[in-house]
């Protein structure tokens, strides 16, 4: 596993965390233990050149956040190249999935400790008012029955600033629920008590970048 085509620093966090029981190794012998237990390494192949991704990750730098909430985390898609290109922001990851939330903490206990997850949903979170610096949402919301409480709580918990990606165009997962257009993001985030939100487009995404 090479380090140009996967986080490999993440990856080697997430086998000592999920198997504490293998003990002093070097670093190849731990990913091919990893590997032999069955462990998924492949969700920390490098993501950073996706547009989207690299869109967010800009536009977060210019805010300089150092604590961000991220919502719906799923495999880290998102997570593991944020924490990989800002040194010094501490994320807290939600998803409604266990073994989803187990595996960001395992990378937690294999000494990643400026990432933690926890197994939420959106539609009421547990932090006060301004929470965290900044809050992402990223291919989450077309997933939604009812975006209303979720962007509502987004809005509530971002201290400068929220990014919600979604689709902008059809496709043929199941499980988005409704498509996005920028009218109809801004409009969601608008009613929710934004003070601005401006929409941007890259390859087949809208990105909302929303100030509470």
């Amino acid at each position: 596993m090479d380090s140009a085509h996967y986080y490999r620093s993440f990856a080697l966090a997430y086998v000592r965390g999920s198997c504490p029981d293998l003990g002093d190794v070097d670093d190849d012998q731990l990913l091919a233990a990893g590997r032999a237990r069955g462990l998924r390494l492949h969700r920390f192949k490098r993501t950073a050149s996706l547009p989207r991704v690299r869109k967010v990750i800009g536009a977060l730098k210019g805010f300089a956040p150092r604590t961000i909430l991220d919502i719906g985390s799923g495999r880290g898609a998102f997570l593991w190249p944020l924490l990989d290109e800002i040194d010094d922001v501490e994320v807290t990851a939600i998803d409604m999935l266990a073994h989803r939330v187990d595996d960001i903490n395992a990378v937690r206990r294999g000494g990643v400790e400026r990432v933690s997850a926890q197994q939420l949903g959106a539609e009421r979170l547990p932090w006060d008012d301004d929470g965290f610096d900044a809050v992402t949402i990223l291919e989450v919301l077309e997933h939604v029955a009812d975006p209303v409480p979720v962007a509502a709580e987004v809005v509530r918990v971002a201290g400068s600033v929220a990014i919600a990606t979604v689709p902008a165009k059809p496709d043929d997962n199941p499980e988005h629920i409704r498509l996005f257009t920028g009218e109809t993001l801004t409009e969601l985030f608008t009613r929710a008590g934004a003070a601005s939100v401006r929409i941007e487009y890259v390859l087949n995404h809208i990105v909302a970048i929303v100030k509470p």
